[in-house]
């Protein structure tokens, strides 16, 4: 083992919980560090770096020297006596495989060395041989690999500001699940894609037979599958009237269904209403909300894509990046949602994680019920998911704006570069499991480096996302190229109307 320092006493260390030590070996903030203690091995992490010199000290001693013109350098061994101090935080005691937490503080004069990586790698519950890879822990060569069950089966958070980094980040995090064995347990994966960026693993030639993709003017909703309460779901101003006279017409399809007529779409509700004897105004308003549902060309006879698509080590992308109708990618997010979690439930289809992009577009906190279509399923799934192996990931540039009970349920989050000030703020109260000096460092990550802290770890780790194995397909163009685009076709457009004149 390498040695880096030794503890020091000061005033108010070394506690059971927090020490310093003067650094002699190449540490860095954030790395972690082992020693030895009469309760067994010690694994810490230095928490900050300060650089210290005796003869700067003294802001006034410093100016009066160099008022002669000469530099401290010049006039004193300044570089003899400066010195490094790292603050280190005891995070639990390694011994025999077993972990407890520090109960008594490490003696001064105990030598400090760097963590070695397997000890660090079993201490940090990382799972070498079955895990997803994501990248690398910064400062050490040790790769940062999660064990799937406790990082995706009480649900994943990936939390950013614009163009941190998360999709590239859930990206190499898909590319584990579709490259796992059978043997190493595989699941279904299904990504929420309001801006078409998971379509590219279609056009990759490694994992084009793994990925279906369906548009939003393919994806197609049975209608059978709705209820009076799912009319009342997606029209909260639907009264009891309205509500049980369209309950009795939708049970009179379905019983018609299985006997003979087959499928049915909102056509057949609307002309099954038409044919009624209801009240006028109340058949009015149902007819209206009918043909609301249908400018949105969303329900059929079946759904599009069925749910016998959904196969384990397989992905289903929902690509909504061709619609701007809100409603309807709300919508498109419940039923199928829904449909999933029932499936689930009744063991019909294998596990699954759905990857929910814009997450706070899908959940968003303190917005009325009519707004929130899919809010709801979201955050069903988030409290009861993990009982029947339906796994949940939100991604998310505003934490803020994402309904808090969602954001709470998901017990592993992995944090990139965030600098607004509330949804930090939020993210420190949603969060178990992030320090004060964690959360600090938030804001100073580059891209491609990212924090994880929650179930999927027994401690915070900073980890540098590893490269991706798959393609990257650009679903955007950059502002350059877009006002270069502009012009070139508008000069172009100029010029046929000078040849036509």
């Amino acid at each position: 083992m390498e040695e880096v320092g030794t503890i020091i006493s000061t005033f108010d260390s070394p506690t059971t919980d927090r020490f310093k030590f003067i650094i002699r070996g190449p540490i860095r903030k954030d790395q972690f560090v082992e020693f030895d203690t009469e309760e067994g091995k010690a694994i810490a992490r230095v928490s900050e770096i300060t650089k210290t010199n005796r003869y700067f000290m003294q802001a006034e001693s410093v100016n009066e020297y160099e008022k002669s013109g000469l530099t401290m350098e010049n006039l004193f061994p300044t570089q003899d006596w400066e010195y490094l101090v790292g603050d280190g935080i005891i995070l639990g005691i390694y011994d025999n495989k077993i972990q407890r937490r520090s109960c008594f503080p490490p003696s001064p004069g105990t030598k400090i060395y760097m963590a070695e990586p397997q000890r660090l790698s079993k201490f940090l519950g990382l799972d070498p041989a079955y895990g997803l890879n994501i990248g690398t822990l910064q400062h050490h060569k040790l790769e940062a690999v999660l064990n799937l069950t406790k990082t995706l089966q009480k649900h994943i958070a990936i939390l950013a500001k614009s163009g941190a980094g998360k999709s590239y980040l859930a990206s190499v995090l898909l590319e584990e699940l579709l490259d796992r064995e059978p043997e190493k347990g595989q699941i279904a994966i299904i990504a929420i894609d309001p801006h078409g960026e998971y379509s590219g693993f279609a056009k990759d030639e490694k994992y084009m037979n793994k990925i279906l993709v369906y548009s939003a003017r393919d994806i197609k909703l049975s209608a059978m599958e709705l209820s009076a309460q799912e009319f009342e779901h997606i029209f909260p101003d639907l009264k009891p009237a309205q509500k049980r006279e369209l309950g009795r017409i939708l049970n009179e399809l379905k019983h018609n269904s299985k006997e003979n007529s087959g499928p049915f779409g909102l056509k057949d509700i609307e002309n099954k209403l038409m044919d009624s004897n209801i009240n006028t105004k109340t058949k009015e308003i149902l007819l209206d909300k009918l043909d609301r549902l249908q400018r949105l060309y969303l329900f059929g006879k079946y759904d599009n894509p069925s749910l016998e698509k959904i196969e384990a080590g397989k992905m289903i992308v929902l690509d909504l990046s061709n619609t701007t109708d809100q409603t309807k990618k709300q919508i498109i997010v419940d039923q199928f949602m829904k449909r999933l979690f029932r499936a689930r439930q009744k063991n019909k289809i294998p596990p699954f994680f759905v990857l929910v992009e814009e997450a706070h577009n899908f959940a968003p906190e303190g917005i009325n019920r009519a707004s929130a279509i899919s809010r709801g399923i979201i955050i069903k799934i988030a409290r009861e998911g993990r009982k029947f192996g339906a796994c949940l990931g939100l991604i998310s540039q505003r934490p803020a704006g994402l309904s808090t009970t969602a954001l709470s349920q998901c017990n592993t989050h992995i944090f990139l570069r965030v600098t607004n000030p509330y949804d930090l703020k939020h993210i420190e109260e949603s969060s178990e499991g992030i320090t004060a000096d964690v959360r600090k460092s938030i804001p100073g990550l580059r891209v491609g480096d990212c924090i994880v802290v929650g179930e999927a770890v027994t401690n915070p780790i900073f980890v540098s996302v590893r490269k991706r194995r798959s393609k990257e397909f650009e679903t955007g163009r950059n502002l350059e190229q877009v006002a270069k685009d502009y012009a070139q076709k508008k000069a172009n457009l100029n010029k046929d109307t000078e040849a036509f004149i």
